[in-house]
């Protein structure tokens, strides 16, 4: 009977370590996969926030968090 739990023992402690090993190796190999650059990002002329180029406003070379924003700026309203 010792035995027999002496091995079921050994057993639970593999699956253990096995799962530990696996799930870290999963995780370094998302961190890899990651694009090594970020995205560039713009200032809002308005109120000066930084947001990513690729969620920019951008109207004549003028970078704008969003489109309210954008028409406060050319009103000229503070």
């Amino acid at each position: 009977m010792r035995t027999l739990i002496l091995f079921l023992l050994l057993l639970a402690g593999i699956y253990f370590v096995r799962r530990v090993f696996v799930r870290t190796s999963d995780r370094l190999r998302k961190r890899q996969s990651r694009p090594a650059g970020g995205e560039r990002m713009v200032a809002c002329a308005h109120c000066g926030v930084h947001v990513p180029e690729s969620e920019a406003l951008i109207v004549d070379g003028i970078g704008y968090c969003s489109p309210e924003h954008q028409r406060l700026h050319r009103d000229g309203h503070a």
